[in-house]
């Protein structure tokens, strides 16, 4: 019996067991088992709807993802006997692709930005430090904020610790700390997270930009209101220059 291959796979694009060591151009041994290469006697079968259609001969189960224009995937080689899926094969690695991906440049642009304190910070610093370690957060990256210690304040670390605590209090609705204070040499460091990723907060800021975009025509159409006062009072003036001729 001749079965369908995956949708938009080679005939080589699966191996023939998870535990193949030669794989070709393009192909991951990490690939399940599809269709005819899965080659056991008996399959716990799922329907192409996460139905448990139960134990079922391998020709039944190959039948069946035939008759749906489907694919039959191994999705639990190491069960006895083995568990295996109906499904479309082509869309859910594409989907499993686009979620890596997606992960990946989430990573990926998430950056790691610095800001330095000294022990001894006066008010107006401190507040500028902080809201420029805000706004990195609101934008998705993490901060690393770093004391600098000089000379004998190397020996008061308790102090350090306490001025951390401070930031990552202030800084607590935008972000959590991650990496608690740990001293180093004459540094000190602590690691804080944004709470939101940077794929949301780039949404967050694009939605934003368009909101504002949409409220500037009403803003221009303001200026107006003073023009419509003055037409109104020259028809005032005109009304009653008529009256006092008709009067007259």
């Amino acid at each position: 019996m001749r079965v369908a291959r995956p949708r938009g796979s080679s005939p080589l694009s699966c191996p023939d067991s998870l535990g193949d060591q030669h794989t070709h151009e393009g192909d991951s041994i990490s690939d399940p088992r599809t269709n005819d290469r899965i080659r056991v006697p008996e399959v716990r079968l799922v329907g192409p709807n996460g139905e448990q259609v139960g134990v079922v001969r391998i020709e039944q189960a190959l039948k069946l993802a035939q008759e749906a224009d489907l694919d039959l995937v191994e999705v639990a080689p190491n069960s006895r006997p083995p568990v295996v899926k109906i499904m479309d094969y082509g869309k859910f690695k594409y989907e499993q692709a686009q979620k890596v991906k997606e992960a990946r440049r989430n990573q990926a642009n998430t950056i790691l930005k610095e800001v330095r304190f000294r022990l001894k910070i006066d008010t107006h610093d401190y507040e500028t430090k902080l809201k420029r370690a805000e706004g990195f957060l609101q934008g998705g990256d993490k901060v690393k904020a770093m004391i600098l210690f000089r000379g004998r304040e190397q020996s008061r670390p308790e102090q350090g610790v306490r001025l951390l605590q401070r930031f990552a209090e202030d800084v607590a609705d935008f972000g959590t700390v991650e990496s608690r204070p740990v001293q180093d040499g004459r540094n000190m460091v602590m690691i804080i997270g944004p709470l939101k990723n940077k794929a949301d907060a780039k949404a967050e800021a694009n939605a934003k930009r368009a909101a504002n975009r949409q409220r500037a025509p009403q803003g221009e159409d303001a200026p107006a209101e003073p023009a419509d006062e003055t037409t109104t009072e020259a028809a005032a003036t005109a009304v009653a220059a008529n009256t006092k001729e008709q009067n007259a």
